[in-house]
């Protein structure tokens, strides 16, 4: 007797067992696609947000017409408020959820650059762990993203 291989039910099976395995695979590849997805879209907005700010920095960084860098807690501080809110004065929401004002650094480097360094505790969409259910221990999400930009003051 001979077995039948393409009988419509043995298809059927096969296509069923090839989707049980097959899901969980592409399930965890749209996931990793959407986080580092979710990644390059925070990292681009750090970047724009600390050039902007360096650029403010630059701007207002010589003191009057001589070539001396030179900047007080106020313009710190404008520059922290312009990379974390968007705006000078410090009103508003993060432009990303948990940045703050403590961690841009604002630095005159000599030759009359200054600098901008920030630095965010990224969290993913699925929260700081990826649970290996059962398979190994828990891999960590949790990275930090920095943003430098460094311009000559004008």
């Amino acid at each position: 007797m001979m077995l039948n291989f393409n009988s419509k039910k043995r298809q059927r099976g096969t296509a069923i067992v090839e989707t049980i395995v097959a899901a969980p695979v592409m399930l965890f590849l749209v996931l990793v696609g959407g986080e580092l997805t979710n990644a390059f879209i925070e990292q681009n907005t750090l970047t724009k947000s600390a050039r902007n700010a360096v650029r403010h920095l630059a701007e207002n960084a010589l003191q009057g017409t001589t070539t001396v860098v030179a900047f007080d807690a106020a313009l710190i501080a404008e520059t922290r408020n312009l990379l974390v809110y968007g705006n000078r004065t410090g009103a508003g929401s993060p432009v990303l959820s948990g940045l703050n004002t403590g961690s841009v650094q604002v630095l005159d480097i000599g030759a009359n650059n200054v600098q901008v360094t920030v630095t965010y505790a990224y969290t993913g969409i699925l929260g700081n762990t990826l649970p290996a259910f059962g398979f190994g221990s828990d891999a960590s999400l949790g990275i930090n993203l920095q943003a430098t930009a460094t311009m000559r003051a004008l």
